[in-house]
Formats: C-alpha cells, sequence, structure tokens
C-alpha cells in the first residue's frame, strides 16, 4: 500500500512540473509594452515593445507576470493584462511568398522579408492564411514563429 501511495505521489509530481513547464505563444495586446527585469513593477524595465500583436512565448509565470522570449531570444518579464491570445506570426526566412492559395502551384501575391508580423486568420495543414498590410493569402507554416 505504501509503495502505490509512494509512487501516486511521485507521478503527480512529475506531471506536475511536466504541466507547468509547457511554453505557449501569446502576443502582445498593445503598441507600447514593457519587457521588465523581474516580475514585479518594481522591476527597472529591459526595453520597451513597440509593435501590437508581436508574438512571444511564454516560459514561466510568477503571479501576474508572465517570462516571455520573443523571435530575436530577448527574455524578460511583461504583466499578463499586456498579453492577448490573437493569432500573430513572425516570419523566419527571407523572400517567402504569399500564395493566393495554400498550394506552391497557386499565383503568388506578395513576398515577405524576414521579420514582418503577420496576422493568421486560419491555418490549415502546413499552411496558415495571413493578413500582411493590404496583401492576404497563404505561408507555409514552417516559414511562421509565433501563435498560429
Amino acid at each position: 500500500m505504501f509503495k502505490i501511495i509512494s509512487c501516486s505521489i511521485l507521478l503527480l509530481w512529475f506531471l506536475q512540473i511536466f504541466l507547468y513547464a509547457e511554453e505557449y505563444f501569446l502576443t502582445l495586446r498593445n503598441d507600447k509594452v514593457n519587457l521588465r527585469q523581474g516580475p514585479s513593477f518594481e522591476y527597472p524595465i529591459k526595453l520597451f515593445y513597440k509593435k501590437k500583436f508581436l508574438p512571444v512565448l511564454v516560459q514561466d509565470q510568477f503571479e501576474n507576470f508572465r517570462k516571455i522570449r520573443d523571435h530575436e531570444n530577448n527574455t524578460g518579464w511583461i504583466h499578463i493584462s499586456q498579453l492577448s491570445k490573437k493569432k500573430a506570426a513572425i516570419t523566419v526566412d527571407d523572400n517567402k511568398l504569399i500564395f493566393n492559395k495554400p498550394s506552391i502551384y497557386s499565383k503568388p501575391n506578395a513576398i515577405l522579408k524576414k521579420g514582418r508580423l503577420c496576422k493568421i486568420k486560419k491555418c490549415k495543414g502546413s499552411w496558415c492564411k495571413v493578413s500582411v498590410g493590404n496583401f492576404k493569402g497563404w505561408v507555409q507554416k514552417e516559414s511562421l514563429w509565433g501563435l498560429l
């Protein structure tokens, strides 16, 4: 009986570590967001983000703050009120085409440079329908980093 209880407690402990260690994407809610050195307003600001919908990878949490990493590997803490679940991504490859349909054989609509912010409309298989400025179309998922 003792062994069963011990194994159950150990299993629950590992599950808790695994569930809390899972990383996920969010996006910035506003045009100006502070990235702080620690999980409190008392910590100094490391840098300012000036791009609404910029995707960030949440790596940890403490109370109402989330530790994030951006596409340039900057890390720090952001208050949860400054984060959103709106879908957006950054292009990780240079000169990627936006296609009219989710196929490389369809008509290309535009060329995306590396680091371009794309709003995600929906994803289907290995493609995502995006909106970038006045252009809309499909981009391959492998070229995107963010909340898909």
